[in-house]
């Protein structure tokens, strides 16, 4: 155990000897001083990774001397040590940034107890952290070798983001490296089964999940039919572990009625899977019913322009009588017109608001050097992700929100993920330029890297062309074409991409709250 050193202020300290030989017993180290002049003096010159203050003292009391104590030490925790039990003399203690209150007298292991609670807190949690992972490991591979359904695999997904967030932050990295290679294992196998079933979902009577077509039908009309006002927050490219790290700040606000993960169409593209989520429809379908709103990946102009008159269609087909608002957020200047449009948001039976800046981010991040070192990794860019959300005008809308009863959806279009394996592909200057997905005429390929579709209607996509087929990389793979190879390779290297088959693009979240009350 690594020494820890305390400061024990206090004017009565030759009484406390029985306390300080018993935390000098099980290892610690303590200085003592009998007045706060003194202690300053001490903190001048040395460090101590915790602070014992008594809160009366001849002189300056403790309260009193807090702020000098803090300035000099402010990573230090204070533990306050008084006689008093009045209310008004804890509030101020409290209100001084003291991290703990004890009554005197005191027990040793009162003392000790509150020591282990603020200085090797962190060290027992990652014991307990690691451990806990270890002894779910075994289960874990079990499971990856076995999972058999859709629900299987959200599940699973559902532990290893769990496991992922839990180790994150632990000062041993060895499990953090375990832990990124047990994923690689479940992703390889996750491909597998998406190659095996996902043509079969297309089926009428087949067990199959909900998919992008089925997610407003399914889950979001009914509770407006139900007489809810609905908000939708389509935050594009959230993944489920980003949930996870703002779901503490949305939680207090709102409480969580449900939360699930959906299954995001294939290509895991923006043009693809959220055109199919507002039109209730598969791109196949879309490209037939609506050939004047569906751009093929080889024509210019934007590919998700169409998408209110999506949600429409919709909307009229399934004979719904829902008026609804529809706006896009991509900047601060959006969510502070909304802010102030708030009253008049509130008033539709629904509201979508799709939110485009993760998006932006993971591709801003392949093109700009200082968010390639700010997002290096999956923590990282979780990290960045709650930054943004934290200060965005997005968050200061759902607090509004929440005051006008309204349950709010949290959701996405597709996930992404960190590649890492360059795959060639050679295709003719029409080829989709997309490195998770192709599509185009006379794919070269190496069939065993990639799940092909030769026949697009099978899965539902359109085919602009007679020979047009589909290729989608898995796991953390990414196409490169042979031209100009190494620099591509290295290019793109651990960027964020999305539009094949991966647990982080696929399964991605669907969370239905309500307001605290």
């Amino acid at each position: 155990m690594r020494q820890i050193d305390i400061l024990w202020i206090d004017d009565e300290i030759d009484l406390l000897k029985p306390q300080i030989l018993f935390l000098e017993e099980k290892g610690y180290r303590v200085t003592t001083a009998t007045n706060v002049d003194d202690a300053i003096e001490l903190l001048q010159s040395n460090t101590y990774q915790i602070i014992l203050l008594d809160e009366h003292m001849p002189g300056t009391n403790g309260i009193e001397a807090l702020g000098n104590i803090k300035q000099l030490a402010p990573a230090s925790p204070v533990i306050m040590i008084t006689k008093n039990e009045a209310e008004n003399i804890m509030e101020e203690a409290i209100g001084s940034r003291i991290d703990d209150y004890l009554i005197k007298p005191v027990n040793p292991r009162q003392i000790l107890s509150s020591i282990k609670k603020h200085v090797e807190t962190k060290k027992l949690v990652s014991e307990k952290t690691i451990a806990g992972y270890q002894s779910d490991f075994q289960q874990i591979s079990q499971e990856i070798s076995q999972a058999g359904d859709h629900d299987h695999w959200k599940d699973l997904y559902r532990k290893l983001v769990h496991w992922e967030l839990e180790l994150e932050n632990q000062s041993e990295k060895g499990m953090d490296e375990v832990l990124r290679m047990q994923k690689n294992d479940a992703n390889t196998e996750f491909g597998k089964f998406i190659t095996r079933h996902y043509p079969s979902w297309f089926e009428e009577e087949a067990d199959k999940p909900v998919l992008s077509p089925n997610l407003l039908k399914n889950r979001l009309f009914p509770l407006i039919q139900r007489g809810e006002r609905v908000c939708l927050l389509m935050i594009d490219n959230l993944r489920f572990d980003h949930w996870k790290k703002i779901m503490p700040l949305v939680n207090e606000y709102y409480d969580i009625r449900q939360e699930d993960l959906y299954y995001s169409i294939l290509p895991t593209a923006t043009q693809y899977a959220r055109n199919a989520l507002f039109a209730g429809l598969m791109p196949l379908e879309i490209s037939r019913i609506y050939p004047d709103m569906w751009l093929h990946d080889e024509e210019s102009g934007g590919k998700n322009l169409r998408e209110k008159e999506l949600l429409q269609g919709q909307i009229d087909r399934l004979g719904l009588d829902i008026n609804f608002y529809y706006d896009k957020l991509g900047y601060s200047k959006t969510g502070q017109k909304l802010l102030q449009n708030i009253n008049h948001i509130s008033g539709f039976p629904l509201s979508v608001l799709v939110v485009n800046y993760i998006d932006m981010l993971s591709h801003a991040r392949t093109e700009i050097e200082i968010l390639k070192e700010l997002a290096n990794d999956e923590a990282a860019y979780r990290s960045l992700t709650l930054s943004w959300f934290q200060h965005s005008s997005v968050f200061a809308l759902l607090k509004e929100l929440a005051a006008k009863d309204m349950t709010l959806i949290i959701t996405t279009d597709h996930g992404s993920i960190q590649v890492q394996n360059p795959r060639k592909v050679i295709g003719d200057r029409k080829t989709s330029v997309n490195l998770r997905y192709k599509n185009g005429k006379n794919l070269s390929y190496k069939k065993s890297e990639v799940f092909d579709a030769a026949e697009p209607e099978k899965i539902h996509l359109p085919r602009p062309h007679i020979s047009t087929s589909y290729i989608f990389a898995c796991n953390q793979d990414y196409f490169v074409y042979p031209n100009n190879y190494n620099y591509y390779v290295n290019y793109y290297k651990n960027t964020f991409q999305h539009g094949g088959i991966s647990m982080e693009e696929m399964l991605v979240p669907y969370v239905e709250l309500k307001p605290k009350t």
